[in-house]
């Protein structure tokens, strides 16, 4: 039985791996800010009450809910990248994918991290204030 879980598992996990490209740097720098985003704005709605999706700015499960459908949503777009990538002969349009996911992933991690109060560098408030107004 356990031969035959683990078979499983890694006939699976092999599958997926091959799905998103590899399992590289950019892979897990995407998830990893995906992870910090979603909790991060978890944590904003659920401890300090600021969340910027509600009118109470509590926590909703619906809104949480659609946040996590984005980000499933986002990693289906990786795996279209991989494609293209596989169709054209190329190496850098998933890489693309995943930097530019990264970035707003990122960005909207700095905003939580500001609505929870954390100080932030007036460079940072100036460069999100100029990203916002784009």
């Amino acid at each position: 039985m356990k031969d035959t879980v683990c078979t499983i598992l890694g006939i699976l996990g092999s599958a997926i791996c091959w799905a998103f490209g590899g399992w590289d740097t950019a892979m897990m720098t995407l998830l990893v800010c995906i992870s910090v985003d979603y909790i991060s704005g978890s944590i904003v709605a659920l401890v300090f009450h600021k969340s910027t999706k509600t009118e109470s700015g509590a926590y909703n499960s619906a809104y949480g809910l659609k946040g996590l459908c984005k980000k499933c949503l986002m990693l289906l777009f990786v795996v279209v990248a991989v494609q293209m990538d596989r169709l054209l002969g190329a190496d850098y349009i998933r890489d693309a994918v995943c930097i530019g996911f990264c970035t707003n992933e990122v960005l909207s991690i700095v905003e939580n991290l500001g609505l929870a109060g954390v100080p932030m560098p007036e460079a940072v408030v100036k460069a999100l204030e100029q990203l916002q107004k784009k």
